[in-house]
């Protein structure tokens, strides 16, 4: 598969996406569904779920596309696992909040690098499918 995380991470620098929504909108064609309907399946999760500042929205985006591709809850469960694991390797949190550095002013990573992050790690979970 070519890399689409360049795509994902454009959409979200571009503001046309929050960050759940940027990952499940370039792989919504993996998913079988449309754009519009992807864009509105992530639309509560921006700002870290809700606004709450909790698990980036990227790393939900590639669980929802891992869950409509593979239709198996303990294969999807397995592979969000070893995304967030990679995930958490590279940027040292999984955390919205701790990503952005709204406690201390020192962010980790910015989001459209956390979009690009998780889409890398998502392709690598689909191409093992």
């Amino acid at each position: 598969m070519e890399t689409r995380k360049y795509i994902a991470a454009e959409k979200k620098r571009s503001g046309q996406c929050n960050c759940a929504q940027s990952v499940i909108c370039t792989y919504c064609d993996k998913a079988g569904i449309d754009e519009a309907t992807a864009t509105d399946i992530g639309n509560a999760f921006a700002a870290g779920m809700g606004n709450m500042e909790g698990t980036c929205g990227a790393l939900v985006g590639a669980g929802v596309i891992l869950g409509l591709v593979n239709k198996n809850k303990a294969k999807s469960m397995r592979k969000m696992r070893q995304i967030m694991e990679k995930f958490q390797q590279r940027n040292k949190a999984t955390q919205c909040k701790i990503l952005k550095g709204i406690d201390n002013n020192q962010a980790l990573r910015e989001c459209p690098e956390c979009v690009a992050d998780a889409a890398e790690f998502l392709e690598e979970m689909l191409s093992e499918s």
